[in-house]
């Protein structure tokens, strides 16, 4: 550690060492309060600046994005510490000396390999901010509810099953985060947490929501994304509650009574649940800003929703609406909720009653929409669950040349043959959410493709024709099936977007990637890579790659958290040279 810096954190009473590849703190770091000053002993004369006699005790030491397998007991030596960041190392244990540093006020150990935390952490008065994100804990210390300080605690992508009841101490606690653990449960406890606003329980398998929860009167923002809830929860006191956010749960039933009680909610999110119905209840939060209901399974919508006043933006594609034109929700919600209130003044059929086939339901019932076709150039058949796609809509294109072929969501076992009509004139082609198992000769033949959407499919390899694809340039495979990276792929020059998270991808050959000049954004997320080679940090074009989820274990966490050019240096450095 240059003296430079040293002198200066004399001064400052702050020293930032982070990234700069420590294994281990030096000792002078630890006694720089205690030690008299190399430039005293030289015996120099001294102008005002540098009167080392006058040193300010060390408040701030940053060691962040080191290699710290370890932190001495001399932390002790800094009593006056308020902040210690040591986050992104490989520390497996925290030294007991910890618990002397009664000063401390932030402490970041995040993104380590910590197993447990020491009990003398719990003696630390005015500890606010306790930061232990991303380590290998799978408990917490019994007594954590010791720090009445506590602000904000932050213990997500652990392996925590419970938390301790000891929490229900913590009254001044604002953020709590518990997002990506294995909690079955919340305990009812967690309610006395007067002063708390926002909680994240993320990720984790919860079923249910104790209702005593209810009674927390200062949340404002809570977090129960991909758990297991079969309801919404109720919040008869939450009447603060502002952000609510349960997408990817298996919701079936919103309940009229639960939404009355949420009058300050500014966003609902609910996407990827199985909600049948939206109750007219909905119009009581006339705060809503953002309501999300994307993905479910909701065939019609009170027309009263088009009066929420605050309302800026509404989603609801992959809903199978009755009621509802595809077009109109393509236009985005102004003119969606335009057109609800546009129905609440005709005297159309109450939202329980199967709505007459006028003109108005036309357009999505009848199988094809002539006016999308020669307006949009979009030739649209989806959301239909057809195991195959009627003649008449390939018939109603005529001499019309199409650009966006849109047959996603239904039940297709194979790609339709009559798509080889369009090959002059469509670039965009969408088949996502089918059963697809393999892709025809046919499809080889659209050679002005520049997009093609597979997702979600059953897909498990793609024939070498498709290099006569030259022109595209995006290919979305993610939720097929595939053992192997397509080797079709490395052949097609403009491709800018590879797609292919959520298979079973075992190895990509970096050599080959490297020849993709065009290639900005690979995704191979949730795949079975055990391996990254190193190579890959040479493909310098990829601006965006995406490798959570698979089951290599480096680069770590850690160095997947600071994004794509990181991960491409780091993994240039392995490089045997």
């Amino acid at each position: 550690v240059p003296q430079g810096l040293l002198r200066l954190a004399r001064k400052s009473g702050q020293l930032n060492l982070a990234g700069r590849g420590l294994t281990h703190v030096p000792e002078h770091v630890w006694r720089i309060n205690v030690d008299t000053p190399e430039e005293a002993q030289q015996n120099l004369s001294f102008g005002a600046a540098d009167r080392w006699w006058e040193q300010t005790d060390l408040t701030k030491l940053i060691l962040a994005s080191n290699k710290l397998q370890s932190l001495s007991e001399d932390v002790q030596l800094l009593p006056a510490l308020t902040m210690l960041d040591v986050h992104d190392n490989q520390l497996t244990s925290l030294p007991s000396a910890l618990g002397q540093l009664e000063n401390l006020q932030k402490l970041d150990v995040s993104h380590n390999k910590l197993r447990s935390l020491p009990e003398e952490l719990l003696q630390l008065p005015r500890l606010r901010s306790l930061l232990v994100q991303h380590n290998e804990l799978s408990q917490l210390p019994e007594g954590l509810g010791q720090l009445l300080s506590l602000e904000e605690l932050d213990v997500s992508n652990n392996q925590l099953t419970a938390i301790p009841t000891s929490f229900a101490l913590l009254v001044n606690l604002v953020r709590l985060n518990l997002a990506c653990n294995q909690l079955k449960e919340l305990p009812a406890d967690l309610s006395a947490m007067k002063s708390l606003r926002q909680l994240d329980c993320t990720k984790n398998y919860l079923e249910t929501v104790p209702p005593k929860l209810a009674t927390m009167a200062s949340l404002e923002q809570l977090y129960l994304r991909r758990n297991k809830l079969r309801s919404l929860p109720e919040f008869p006191s939450c009447k603060l509650l502002k952000e609510l956010h349960a997408g990817e749960n298996q919701i079936e039933i919103l309940n009229a009574e639960n939404l009355k009680q949420l009058s300050s909610l500014c966003v609902l999110e609910l996407r990827d649940n199985k909600i049948k119905a939206v109750p007219e209840e909905i119009t009581v939060l006339q705060k809503l800003e953002r309501l999300d209901l994307a993905n479910n399974d909701i065939s019609r919508l009170p027309y009263t929703l088009g009066n929420l006043p605050q309302l800026k933006f509404l989603a609801l594609e992959g809903n199978p609406l009755r009621t509802i034109r595809r077009d109109l929700l393509q236009k985005g919600t102004q003119e969606l909720l335009k057109y609800l209130r546009s129905k609440i003044q005709d005297d159309g059929p109450g939202p329980n009653e199967e709505p007459p086939v006028t003109a108005m339901t036309l357009p999505s019932q009848s199988k094809v929409n002539i006016h999308a076709i020669t307006t949009l150039k979009l030739l649209e058949y989806s959301d239909k669950q057809a195991a195959e796609i009627p003649e008449a809509v390939f018939d109603a294109v005529g001499a019309h040349a199409v650009a966006t072929v849109n047959f996603s969501k239904n039940q297709l076992r194979e790609i339709p043959p009559r798509l080889v009509e369009l090959k002059d004139s469509v670039c965009d082609l969408s088949l996502g959410f089918n059963k697809i198992s393999s892709i025809s000769l046919e499809l080889c033949l659209l050679q002005k493709l520049t997009h093609l959407d597979l997702r979600n499919n059953v897909l498990t390899a793609l024939p070498e024709e498709m290099e006569a694809l030259k022109r595209l340039h995006t290919i979305n495979l993610a939720f097929n099936r595939f053992k192997v990276f397509p080797s079709v792929l490395y052949h097609l020059p403009a491709l800018e977007t590879i797609l292919l998270s959520n298979n079973q991808v075992g190895s990509i050959d970096p050599m080959q990637l490297k020849g993709m000049d065009k290639l900005g954004t690979l995704d191979l997320q949730n795949n079975d890579l055990l391996q990254v080679p190193p190579e890959l940090g040479n493909c310098e074009q990829l601006r965006s790659l995406l490798l959570e989820g698979n089951p290599f274990r480096t680069p770590r966490a850690a160095v997947l958290a600071k994004g794509t050019a990181a991960v491409l240096e780091y993994l240039r450095s392995r490089i045997p040279s």
